[in-house]
Parts: C-alpha cells; sequence; structure tokens
C-alpha cells in the first residue's frame, strides 16, 4: 500500500481553534507524549486512567471513540499528532465499530465520539449522551465483489437491486455484523431492498472493516465497504468496485458522512469536556480540514471535508426529529450531501485503477 500525506503549513493558531470550537483549553504542560501514531494496537488501550483526564507527564488525555474506517486509513495518524503537539496533549483512540463507540460514549467512558452513522448519531443527542454535533467529512460506500462477479451485479445502478441480485444467486456476501456504520449501513440497504439476508451464502463475521474485506477476498464473496478503506487495502485484496457510490454517480443511499460529537458533561462529570471541544474545534478548523482533503491512499482522496461553509447547515446541530418538517428531513440530507459531493468531489475524481469491464 502505498500512502502519500501531504504537508500543509499550519493557517491556525491554538486561539483560532478554540474560537471555532466555542471554548477554552487548558495546556498545563510541555513535552507531548504522542500516542495516537501507528503503535495503537489493542484499540489503543493505555494503562493510565482518566479520572483525573490527565495522561502520562501531567499532559491532558483526551479519550476518541472512533469508527474503525478513521483508524484503518491511517487518517488518524495524520490528525492526531498535529492535536496533540498543538494542545500539549495526548489522545488515547479506541476503534471500534460505531454502534460500540456510540456506547462507549454514552457510559461516558470516552470524551468525544467520531463516527458514521447519522440515525444513531441523532439517538445519540435525543437521550442527551452528546452535544455540540458538527459535519466534519464524507466519503461514500461502494459494493465490492471478486472480478470475475458471479452473481452479475457489474454495471448496476441500483444497490438495492445488486443486494436482491446477491441473494438471488446465492453468492457469499460477507457482513461486518458488529453494529458499526457500515453494518447499520448494509441493513439499510437489504431492507429498502425488501430482501432478509440468511443462509449459508451470508456470513455475518463481527469483525472491522479491514478483517471483513481480506474475509471476502478470500471467500470469493461480495462485501459493502467504505471507499476509504477499501483504497487503502486495495492492493491487499482481490476485490473490485461493482457498484460505485455517489462520488461517482451512483446512489445516494450509499452516502456516508462523519460527525464528531462531544460527550455531556452533564450526564458524565468525569469527561474532559474542554479539550473534546478543543478537538471539534481543531478538525473543524481550516487547517484541520485541510488535513483531511490533503490525505490520500494508493494515489486517492479517501476523505472530503464539509465543516466548513460560507452558508449556514443547521442540520449537522439537531437529531432529525427536532427538524419541523419531520420525515422530509432524510430527503433533505440527502440533497444537503449531493451539495458536498458537486462542491467538493473533483469532476474527475476516480479511484486508481479502472472500473472493471465485464
Amino acid at each position: 500500500m502505498k500512502i502519500q500525506r501531504r504537508r500543509f503549513v499550519q493557517a491556525a493558531g491554538v486561539g483560532a481553534i478554540l474560537g471555532l470550537s466555542g471554548c477554552s483549553s487548558q495546556r498545563p504542560s510541555e513535552n507531548a507524549d504522542n500516542s495516537s501514531g501507528g503503535n495503537q494496537s489493542g484499540g489503543g488501550q493505555s494503562d493510565d486512567g482518566r479520572s483525573d483526564g490527565n495522561g502520562g507527564n501531567g499532559q491532558q488525555q483526551l479519550t476518541l471513540a472512533t469508527t474503525t474506517s478513521t483508524y484503518d486509513t491511517g487518517l488518524l495518524d495524520e490528525l492526531n499528532p498535529m492535536f496533540e503537539a498543538q494542545f500539549d496533549a495526548r489522545i488515547k483512540t479506541i476503534p471500534q465499530g460505531t454502534g460500540a463507540a456510540i456506547e462507549t460514549g454514552a457510559t461516558g467512558d470516552a470524551d468525544v465520539i467520531l463516527v458514521h452513522a447519522r440515525g444513531a448519531e441523532d439517538e445519540f443527542l435525543q437521550q442527551g449522551h452528546g452535544v455540540n454535533r458538527r459535519d466534519v467529512m464524507f466519503n461514500d460506500f461502494v459494493i465490492v465483489g471478486p472480478e470475475d462477479d458471479p452473481a452479475g451485479i457489474e454495471g448496476l445502478q441500483s444497490a438495492t437491486e445488486a443486494f436482491s441480485t446477491i441473494a438471488d444467486a446465492e453468492s457469499t456476501f460477507v457482513s461486518r455484523g458488529d453494529d458499526s456504520g457500515t453494518n447499520k449501513k448494509e441493513l439499510l440497504v437489504w431492507e429498502a431492498a425488501g430482501v432478509e439476508p440468511g443462509g449459508q451464502w451470508y456470513r455475518a463475521v463481527g469483525k472491522g472493516m479491514g478483517d471483513t474485506l481480506n474475509q471476502a477476498s478470500q471467500s470469493s464473496g461480495y462485501t459493502i465497504a467504505d471507499r476509504g478503506t477499501y483504497l487503502s487495502m486495495e492492493d491487499e485484496v482481490d476485490l473490485v468496485i461493482h457498484v460505485q457510490g455517489p462520488l461517482q454517480d451512483g446512489p445516494v443511499i450509499l452516502k456516508n458522512p462523519y460527525g464528531v460529537i462531544p460527550v455531556n458533561p452533564a450526564q458524565h462529570d468525569n469527561v474532559n469536556y474542554e479539550l473534546a471541544m478543543a478537538y471539534v474545534g481543531f478538525l473543524t478548523s481550516p487547517e484541520g480540514q485541510e488535513a483531511i482533503d490533503g490525505y490520500t491512499a494508493n494515489d486517492s482522496q479517501l476523505f472530503f471535508p464539509n465543516a466548513l461553509s460560507e452558508e449556514p447547515q443547521f442540520g449537522q446541530y439537531v437529531p432529525q426529529g427536532y427538524s419541523a418538517e419531520g420525515s422530509q428531513s432524510l430527503s433533505r440530507r440527502d440533497k444537503q450531501y449531493l451539495y458536498w459531493v458537486d462542491r467538493q468531489v473533483p469532476a474527475d475524481y476516480q479511484i486508481d485503477s479502472p472500473p472493471h469491464q465485464p
């Protein structure tokens, strides 16, 4: 895997970042211990506790629960050291499926969550577990499978039709089965297709995206993947994209926006709320957004920033149920997503390898 990470001049100072997050932050010591690099084995767990909000050497510690895609793609290895250096802080990263990450936040075992399942995020907000949600970035989901395409889904323009075709052919489909954002999206597509998957052809593995892609490759099966993780592993698996997402004019049901949410300090007084808000401010600052925009793998951009806009984007702050138009809000979110695609994704954007031709 060839990963290129563009270096940027730091355009926003600490004061600017804090201004964007709407808070102040303490910086108690020097000598940052960058713990968010490539040595996050075992889910980034550390031996020190969270009760005092500090890491080693008197530094503040931020506990981040996040979806595996931000971890597996290496994006956090780019972003987190930048934050740690600026705030003399240490980030303890817990990569999980989105469902598990949200639960970690709900129990107060994380200070902030970075996830990608807007319906579950809305429930998190409605239950009072999180506050001050912000959009951060987006990409999309793709349906991948073996190059010989035994189910014959190549060229289909509908994700639901592709899933129905796989089910009818009883071709192997590998599901994450872990309540992650990807798994939630997969189940949404099955539901929209009117199919209840099951039987020997449907394999729920309970694993992260990287492991799921490997198992699909080994079993010559299909799966749904976020584009970022697939692109970062493209050279390691024998899978090709058969159905594109909306980044390449595919169905909008395969949209994949990411949000960051601090855990509510009114429910959990042990959380480091100020540092969580500083992290939100960093991710959504011009500097953080530029770093996201510049991060590539296999010569392809993995994520597209969407936190900054000249026009108000009130929908990012409140759950769908708080919308005045109720059931129509999902349609507005689809339109908002396609607006991001039109504005942020280059017209000539494509993955490194050309689409498979039947």
